[in-house]
This record gives C-alpha cells, sequence and structure tokens, in this order.
C-alpha cells in the first residue's frame, strides 16, 4: 500500500509542476532517490507517456536513461 501511496504522491506533484520544465525536472529526481525499484519502474513508464505531449520537458528523460 505504502509504494502505491508513494507512486501516486510522485505523480500527482510531476503533474502540477509540469508547466515549469526545471521543477519538473527538481521534483522528478527527487521522486527517484524516494522511490522503491518497483515504483521506479511504474514511474519511468509514466513520465515517458506523459512528457510525449509536453516535448518541453523531454529534458527530464535523461534522469531515467541512467
Amino acid at each position: 500500500m505504502k509504494t502505491r501511496l508513494m507512486f501516486d504522491y510522485a505523480k500527482t506533484i510531476l503533474e502540477n509542476v509540469s508547466f515549469d520544465p526545471k521543477l519538473f525536472y527538481k521534483e522528478l529526481e527527487k521522486a527517484i532517490h524516494q522511490m522503491l525499484p518497483y515504483d521506479l519502474d511504474r514511474l519511468f513508464k509514466w513520465v515517458n507517456g506523459f512528457v510525449q505531449e509536453k516535448p518541453e520537458l523531454y529534458e527530464s528523460l535523461n534522469l531515467i536513461d541512467q
């Protein structure tokens, strides 16, 4: 249950800050450091889909390609 909450929380935060690419990058970086590997996989898949409609956020994909 806790892992689902962390994923949902991170997703909500990222959706709310997606208007600012720098803030999105910063929040994604924070989420990556706080989540378990299983949640990271789910988060990476979600981010990949989310940024497809927001080219200004493509730079954030560098965080998940590492």
